[in-house]
């Protein structure tokens, strides 16, 4: 065990000059500073939302970690869920306090993914999620156009919400819903809004879910639901100078690039207040038709995972 350098809140902190990882120049003490600095604004991401965390090591791939290892403090508050893919119970984070993001970031977390529902009721996430991914090559740019397409999506269905830089080249919207709708009402109208972002225009946007399909365009995933984690804001992300997913004003998305956004620029930028919580609309009822529309769209990845079992067999039969 290494000796610790500093103590800050009953943390003890090591190898805080070591580099962070050979993607940049960062240190582990810039990554620490970093998540102290915005505590006030990264902690109410996270409060109460089962984590996962993607963790870095010298000299070893970056790897997510949800399940928290032995060696964690008891005083890590921490919840079980049963996670169906492996059949057995993870017990996830609760990154509650300056303590714990502390010993996180002693861990060398540098990238903080929460539910989108909170522990006490895991099957009620409190938003509505569309994440726009740009394709490969293509930049920052096409993500703002299809995210603009989305704003027009929601605002035809009497909805507002907020977006974000991903951190790394897409954009997130975020809509608070009220009315506790079940997991199952918030997926179908995620899906539904996903579809008309794409019918606004389809040269743009996409909701295919096979990357051969989508032809260069922007994959408005609407998956990010149920279980679902997204990055939070304020996280940095693990690419090179360590940028952050960063609230923005829709009348500023056109001007700002991911890279506006990193470790060393952000603390100036939340100083005075938190960015995020004062663009953040007040929760909206999810409309019924939106939900109803959204029911006749199927699940993305069930189908995708029927279109490549087709394919596979076409291709097979064919060779």
């Amino acid at each position: 065990m290494s000796e610790a350098e500093e103590t800050r809140d009953g943390v003890a902190l090591t190898n805080l000059d070591q580099r962070l990882s050979d993607r940049d120049d960062a240190t582990k003490r810039d990554l620490v500073d970093y998540l102290d600095a915005v505590r006030d604004r990264i902690l109410p991401q996270l409060r109460d939302r089962p984590l996962s965390v993607i963790r870095v090591r010298p000299g070893q791939p970056p790897f997510m970690q949800k399940n928290l290892p032995r060696y964690t403090p008891d005083w890590v508050r921490r919840v079980p869920v049963w996670a169906e893919a492996s059949h057995r119970e993870v017990s996830y984070a609760l990154c509650d306090d300056r303590r714990t993001l502390l010993w996180f970031a002693n861990q060398r977390a540098v990238e903080y993914h929460p539910t989108l529902a909170t522990a006490p009721d895991l099957h009620r996430p409190t938003h509505l999620v569309l994440d726009l991914d740009p394709p490969e090559g293509d930049g920052f740019g096409a993500a703002v156009a299809a995210a603009l397409l989305v704003r027009r999506a929601l605002a035809d269905a009497g909805l507002t919400g907020a977006v974000k830089t991903s951190g790394a080249k897409g954009v997130h919207v975020f809509v608070p819903v009220a009315g506790e709708p079940t997991a199952e009402e918030l997926a179908a109208a995620t899906r539904a809004l996903a579809v008309r972002a794409e019918r606004l225009d389809p040269a743009v946007a996409t909701t295919a879910y096979i990357k051969e399909d989508r032809g260069g365009r922007v994959f408005v995933d609407a998956t990010r639901s149920g279980g679902a984690t997204v990055v939070a804001t304020y996280s940095p992300r693990l690419r090179p100078g360590l940028p952050v997913s960063f609230p923005v004003d829709w009348a500023d998305l056109t001007e700002v690039t991911p890279a506006d956004f990193t470790i060393r620029t952000v603390p100036s930028l939340v100083a005075d207040g938190d960015p995020w919580a004062a663009l953040m609309p007040a929760p909206q009822q999810l409309p019924a038709d939106l939900v109803a529309e959204g029911r006749t769209i199927p699940v993305a990845r069930v189908q995708a995972m029927h279109e490549g079992k087709r394919r596979a067999r076409a291709r097979r039969e064919a060779g």
